[in-house]
């Protein structure tokens, strides 16, 4: 009898020792999905904009993104539940969130240096 309980709490450390070693915060994940998916080459590494629109930072409203993502009829494809789950879209989005504001030009001192010399 107690051969099983140690059995079983052995197998549930593991399973959470497991679970803690591949879980990384969201917006790291999001990041990783985002080159892995492929949403970098048309969105750029920060979702900057480039090809396809901005989305960082201060993306849309996540439910307008994920209805967009998944029925698009333009230029990107539609992304299915297949193609990428509701929680790795959720980590996406957390990312995409993550993404600071760039500085205000006066806050570049390359910029604000130039802008002086005029």
């Amino acid at each position: 009898m107690r051969w099983i309980r140690i059995t079983a709490v052995l197998i549930v450390v593991a399973a959470a020792s497991a679970t803690a070693a591949t879980t990384k915060s969201s917006a790291a994940r999001g990041r990783e999905l985002f080159v892995k998916v492929g949403c970098f080459e048309c969105h750029g590494y920060q979702g900057q904009g480039g090809g396809g629109p901005k989305l960082a930072p201060e993306p849309i409203s996540y439910d307008a993104m994920v209805t967009f993502v998944r029925n698009s009829s333009r230029a990107m494809p539609p992304y299915s539940e297949k193609i990428l789950s509701d929680a790795d879209f959720a980590d996406i989005y957390a990312y995409l969130q993550s993404v600071p504001a760039s500085p205000a030009p006066n806050n570049i001192p390359a910029l604000r240096d130039l802008k002086d010399s005029n």
